[in-house]
């Protein structure tokens, strides 16, 4: 398949109107929806073919509760290595849509998978990790091609989600993921609007 113009037109849109959402409508997410989600993750690249990333969705209230409570410890200990005006700035900031957000996933990373028979990772064994990542970050450009924000709760103790959700020890967490309805849509990030952080243009040079 040739791809045309209006392909690249289309891309560029979804990766300008990507945004980490922190912001979330209540909103359900349908069923439908949702499958049309997991199956974009499966069009994403594995280090071997292993597909190493494990999805739990977390409806349980009580979990939920738990995970907020570990995100809330974990951001508190953040904010001890700022001071002065920047911590009150950091205090200011909405760094996760957690009880907002309509649905919660876990999504971890399998350290030994059998699928993939080991190719392609025994130099470079991070390689399932970064598998599981480009998954998700083709579920946050599929997202929003369904317009639907999602957002990357990074503030946690990984260990302490997995005892939450007592998972195998061969996972290791690689994001908690909020999705649902942005409340609004912006092409600005918000640390960029709130002045924590302006876009920078990052190395790419011809060596």
């Amino acid at each position: 398949m040739e791809l045309t113009q209006a392909h690249r037109n289309a891309l560029r849109d979804v990766l300008q109107w990507r945004r980490d959402v922190r912001h979330f409508l209540p909103d359900p997410i349908p069923a439908e929806t949702l499958t049309r989600l997991r199956e974009a993750m499966d069009f994403s690249p594995s280090v071997g073919n292993a597909r190493p990333w494990r999805v739990l969705q977390v409806s349980t209230p009580a979990l939920r509760a738990a995970v907020i409570a570990n995100f809330e410890a974990a951001n508190a200990r953040a904010a001890d290595i700022y001071r002065d005006e920047k911590r009150a700035a950091y205090e200011q900031l909405k760094l996760a849509g957690l009880r907002d957000a309509p649905v919660h996933l876990a999504v971890f990373t399998e350290q030994d998978p059998a699928a993939g028979h080991g190719l392609g990772r025994q130099s470079m064994p991070e390689m399932l990790s970064y598998s599981t990542v480009a998954a998700i970050h083709t579920l946050w450009l599929a997202a929003r091609a369904e317009n639907l924000g999602l957002g990357w709760v990074s503030i946690l103790d990984p260990k302490g989600i997995g005892t939450i959700l007592e998972t195998p020890e061969s996972w290791k967490l690689t994001g908690y993921l909020c999705l649902g309805k942005a409340a609004f849509d912006d092409d600005t990030p918000l640390l960029e609007r709130a002045d924590w952080q302006a876009r920078t243009s990052p190395l790419w040079k011809e060596v």
